[in-house]
């Protein structure tokens, strides 16, 4: 559902009656300037920022606020970093049960929105303020120290029963953990917060020193959210507790350390992994949560739509050659080699990876554990596995010119070569292994498939609501507005199914590009990006926008959180 007939400007003539001749010189100017109309108008002085704010409020039917007598809530602000409400051009007016009545200088912004949204964990109400009132608000704030945040056994979760593996802890370090972890509270404490996190489905614990407090974040479907935070006070005992579960130095707080340990809790048993990072008010803890039962069984179980998958499956299919996942760091790129893996291990295929670190321990398949420190580089590694007559080989990243070279060859050699890069599309992965030294004509050889991914968070289907969005604000953010025509469009909302987020669960868009013919052709003639991404797009590839675009149209997930992890192309 979207407006057509009643544009902005024709709220703003309405405001503010303007000139034919002055709108239309106008007009052409911000087309030559690649400038909003708006913007332009403001600075020639033909319309004020006023009445551009109150026809913005019409168009988007929102009310119209004045901030000049305001005095904002510590409280709200807090919510939220004020650097970031600064970035948004936002501030928070006033909280009614869930629902938060936010500011805004742009309210087309609908990315901000969703950012704001996921940081506050609140259902918004928008209204339109002057940008120049909302800055004076925001720098009228002084940084005092915030208040203590209650005690972390009042707000979060009972202890519950958490078992550390056995494996990981003799008894001189059980007696150790007593004397330096200041016994029970502190250990009901760290129980708390693991416990916290398997129920809430987190990926990672963060847990961090600042000067006068512990900040306590987890992740959840890729975004950080803030929890109720243990006491300062206590903060030495918790991280001497986490270092013995983890087997590390508790004397040792100036260098890095990783660890990993077990624990069975909630009915499942998971691996964390643990990094320890000096800061200048102490350790910060990053706790990975390893969930093999999260793991997906199968590429179909992946979620793809169809092209995707039947590309995928086809490129698996073949007897050698190089699949490249690319995508950032926390885009499901191993999870998607570890389900491509799982559909070739079995009795007569010899597998082997090389990974830095090993995240998940499977069945039948030869793991290795990378060790720059020993000399075991990915080259190293992947040199003394094809001597150990493999059938199909992962690297868990192709990072220099020398692994590249090698896995090439490998896949040339008759082994079908599985690895990641970290490119934005599926056609940079071409281009960045050009820079790395490999020649255009061994890629064109060796390659069956690159392909991009993102994980998007899908809508919670218990409670998402259906919204309109307005015609102009998918023009402003980049959208043919003819191609989401007839779309039901959804939003977040926030119940207890979802812990009041919107969202529950992840999916994967991919942007596959199939080697075929024309993409050979063009690899070895003119293997710039920019020419392959073209080449692929007229050969059927859908972009990472548009197969996200396609999860909006079928209602699993919001604009917002599409254009959240995907950009144009």
């Amino acid at each position: 559902m979207m407006h057509s007939s009643n544009s902005l400007m024709d709220c703003l003539k309405r405001i503010r009656p303007i000139e034919a001749e002055i709108y239309a010189e106008a007009e052409k100017e911000a087309e030559l300037k690649n400038l909003p109309l708006e913007r332009l108008l403001i600075e020639q002085g033909v319309v004020s920022d006023t009445d551009m704010a109150l026809a913005m409020a019409e168009y988007l039917e929102l009310s119209p606020i004045t901030l000049s007598s305001f005095s904002p809530e510590r409280e709200l602000i807090e919510l939220m970093p004020k650097e970031k409400w600064k970035e948004l051009k936002a501030i928070p007016i006033s909280k009614l049960g869930a629902r938060l009545t936010i500011a805004m200088a742009d309210p087309f912004d609908i990315v901000g929105r969703e950012t704001i949204a996921s940081g506050t964990q609140m259902e918004l109400a928008p209204v339109v303020a002057l940008e120049k009132e909302v800055e004076e608000a925001l720098n009228a704030i002084t940084d005092q120290p915030t208040q203590a945040l209650e005690d972390i056994l009042k707000d979060m979760a009972d202890e519950g029963d958490v078992e550390v593996g056995k494996e990981n802890l003799d008894d001189a370090s059980l007696d150790e953990m007593l004397e330096n972890a200041g016994e029970a509270p502190v250990i009901r404490i760290v129980n708390s917060i693991l416990i916290e996190a398997l129920r809430k489905g987190a990926s990672d614990i963060h847990i961090e020193p600042m000067e006068k407090t512990i900040r306590l974040r987890n992740r959840i479907d890729g975004v950080l959210y803030e929890s109720p935070s243990p006491p300062k006070n206590l903060q030495n005992a918790i991280i001497s507790r986490l270092k013995i579960m983890s087997q590390l130095d508790i004397a040792e707080r100036r260098v890095p350390q990783d660890g990993r340990f077990k624990i069975k809790a909630l009915g499942k048993e998971v691996d964390v992994r643990m990094s320890m990072l000096p800061t200048v008010h102490g350790e910060k803890i990053v706790m990975r949560i390893l969930d093999k039962t999260a793991l997906a069984p199968n590429l179909g179980a992946l979620g793809l739509d169809q092209l995707s998958l039947d590309n995928f499956t086809y490129a698996l299919g073949q007897p050698y050659g190089m699949i490249l996942v690319t995508g950032p760091t926390g885009s499901g790129k191993t999870t998607t080699l570890y389900s491509a893996l799982q559909e070739l291990n079995d009795t007569g295929t010899n597998i082997i990876t090389t990974e830095n670190p090993v995240e998940y321990q499977l069945d039948g398949i030869n793991q290795v554990q990378i060790n720059p420190v020993v000399g075991l580089t990915f080259a190293a590694a992947l040199r003394s596995i094809l001597r150990q007559d493999p059938d199909v080989v992962m690297v868990g990243e192709i990072r220099d010119g020398e692994t590249a070279t090698i896995a090439v060859e490998a896949a040339l050699t008759g082994h079908m070569v599985l690895s990641t890069l970290h490119t934005n599309d599926a056609a940079g992965a071409i281009a960045r292994l050009i820079d790395m030294g490999i020649e255009p004509f061994m890629l064109s050889s060796s390659l069956l498939l690159t392909q991009a991914q993102r994980l998007y968070r899908r809508l919670c289907p218990v409670c998402k609501k259906e919204i309109d969005i307005p015609y102009e604000t998918l023009k402003k953010n980049r959208i043919d507005p003819s191609h989401m025509e007839g779309t039901q469009f959804y939003a977040k909302a926030g119940c207890p199914k979802c812990n009041n987020i919107g969202y529950k669960g992840r999916g994967g868009i991919m942007e596959i590009l199939l080697i075929n013919e024309a993409i050979r052709k063009t690899v070895l003639n003119n293997p710039e990006a920019d020419a392959i991404a073209k080449m692929a797009v007229e050969n059927g590839m859908r972009t990472l926008r548009e197969a996200g675009l396609d999860r909006v149209r079928e209602g699993m997930t919001s604009i917002e959180e599409i254009m959240r992890v995907t950009s144009e192309h």
